[in-house]
């Protein structure tokens, strides 16, 4: 009796419903945990500067140590020749700040960017204030890079990567259960359809309506509908290689891991360093690189970002191509 219960019960819809309780509860506590790991306490752990002049000696070697202390991090010098050269060097990303020595004793002049990075520039403002006052060491403050004035907070690009990614494996979801029929190259085309549009519209809103952000649009566009279409091959993948459950690995992927390491609401010298290293390997992180560039750092883009999303493009796609008979859609000719 006991086994025709656990039989007629494995094959009801209450196995899977049962299934479905404790899989949404744990990635409730999951989804919970992994932002909040990630960005309710963002703490420095090193902070690439740039520094001119004679850096080496005090007042400014002072300074330095001071601000190391006060973040209870490294400061990572990366010593250049003039004020002009470490400017360049915040346009290609490659530092965060730049540390300016007097050269006849005059204040130390600090350049943050807030557009690298608005928390990393708030804490070093802060932090420099303090040390000033603490050391006697006379601080300019000045912002490089202010954020766009619809953007204050510096999350725009962060909010409109994520609706990419997040419509972008529903989009595949829906094409799973309303057009299950599609065989995989129509599959793969109405995907990029929808990216297509969907990025065009997300740019739209976000410029042209609501006037948020200042979008360079023709890119912005490209780089969200790259995003929507890796994002729904992603899941096109999964489903392929985990059928019904593909949503698991998915969003386990793209939204438990990707998004609170994509750097786009907390920059990521404030992320824990392993978050930090493996989000610009992930389509979250790399649109989100992609988009801040274009739109703070236009003529300094840099093609890791897009290669990141294409090759995340390709694999799915290989992998769908290559195990088609697999996916639960597609016509039954296509699956013979």
């Amino acid at each position: 009796m006991p086994d025709s219960r656990w039989t007629a019960f494995k094959r009801s819809p209450f196995l899977p419903a049962t299934v479905l309780i404790l899989l949404i509860a744990a990635a409730a506590g999951l989804f919970a945990g992994s932002y909040t790991y990630a960005m309710a306490n963002p703490t420095p752990h090193r902070i690439p500067a740039a520094v001119t002049g004679a850096y080496d000696r005090p007042p400014v070697r002072t300074f330095l140590a001071g601000m190391e202390r006060a973040l209870s991090a490294s400061l990572r010098l990366h010593p250049y020749e003039d004020r002009a050269a470490a400017v360049r060097a915040v346009n290609q990303q490659r530092v965060f700040a730049v540390v300016d020595a007097p050269a006849h004793g005059g204040p130390v002049r600090l350049d943050v960017s807030a557009a690298s990075g608005a928390t990393v520039a708030q804490i070093l403002g802060q932090a420099a204030v303090n040390v000033g006052r603490a050391t006697g060491t006379p601080v300019v403050l000045n912002d490089l890079k202010p954020l766009q004035k619809g953007d204050p907070r510096g999350l725009a690009i962060f909010y409109v990567s994520l609706a990419a990614v997040v419509i972008g494996f529903i989009g595949a979801i829906q094409l799973s259960v309303h057009a299950r029929a599609l065989d995989p190259l129509e599959r793969i085309a109405f995907t990029a359809g929808y990216a297509l549009l969907g990025g065009f519209t997300i740019a739209a809103v976000v410029d042209w309506w609501l006037g948020a952000l200042r979008l360079p649009f023709a890119e912005s566009w490209l780089i969200l509908a790259l995003t929507m279409f890796t994002s729904g091959m992603v899941f096109t993948m999964f489903n392929t290689l985990f059928g019904r459950w593909a949503m698991l690995p998915t969003w386990g992927l793209m939204v438990l891991l990707g998004n609170p390491s994509s750097g786009g609401a907390v920059s990521w010298p404030l992320l824990p360093s392993a978050l930090g290293t493996i989000g610009r390997w992930l389509p979250p992180g790399a649109s989100v690189n992609a988009q801040h560039t274009a739109v703070y750092f236009r003529g300094d883009q840099h093609a890791f970002p897009f290669l990141v999303l294409a090759g995340w493009s390709a694999l799915a796609c290989a992998i769908f191509l290559i195990w088609r008979h697999r996916h639960p859609g597609g016509r039954p000719a296509d699956r013979a």
